[in-house]
């Protein structure tokens, strides 16, 4: 069953549970990969009985992958979200940088982007995990564009500006930049990279 059908089936309490296991789940293919997460942990880590409660939600670990992958891109979009709305102006953009350097600062550098993390591990043996996760970066880069599209239409851009190209980069260089976070324990690359692409939109900008 698909992931949005089987909850809309779910009593409250049987949702309660689905969506521990996937909490749980999610943490833990974060933490140490999807390969290297068994049915065991995922059983002790949502406090579930027994393997067959697991699969009355999920009927196999392939499902429980892209329940994963759902709820990974809502929670980092969902983090983003009230900023991703307001991103038309070069104030949006900075304070945007600004709240992904100290989120990544609050994690001690560690494990970089949940979304790209799952990229780099499903996307060349995992066909349809690649297609959703892509459909997730197709989101927040929509989100992106329409912000910079806004700024192009009060006449704050050029009009040959292309907002679709510059939300591409924009969100290529921050993965980018999450990567070299992840390896180096420090956002100097990703603070480097941010400005360079702000810096870059601001080319744009009318009167520059």
């Amino acid at each position: 069953m698909s992931s949005s059908t089987g909850t809309r089936r779910l009593t409250a309490k049987g949702r309660a549970t689905r969506d521990r296991i996937v909490a749980a789940a999610a943490a833990l293919m974060y933490d140490q990969g999807v390969a290297g997460t068994s049915t065991e942990d995922i059983l002790e880590a949502a406090q579930v009985a027994s393997p067959s409660q697991l699969y009355h939600y999920f009927g196999d670990k392939k499902s429980l992958v892209q329940a994963v992958i759902e709820y990974q891109t809502e929670h980092v979009l969902g983090f983003q979200r009230s900023l991703l709305r307001r991103l038309d102006s070069f104030e949006a953009l900075e304070a945007w940088r600004d709240a992904v350097i100290r989120t990544q600062v609050a994690r001690d550098c560690q494990g970089g982007c949940p979304i790209g993390s799952l990229a780099a591990e499903l996307s060349d043996v995992d066909q349809q995990a690649r297609a959703q996760l892509a459909a997730g970066y197709d989101q927040w880069e929509d989100a992106i564009r329409d912000g910079l599209r806004s700024m192009q239409e009060r006449g704050e851009l050029e009009q040959d500006a292309d907002p679709g190209h510059l939300a591409l980069a924009l969100l290529t260089a921050l993965q980018g930049g999450l990567l070299m976070t992840q390896t180096r324990r420090d956002t100097v690359a990703l603070e480097t990279v941010l400005n360079a692409m702000i810096d870059r939109i601001r080319c744009h900008a009318v009167g520059q």
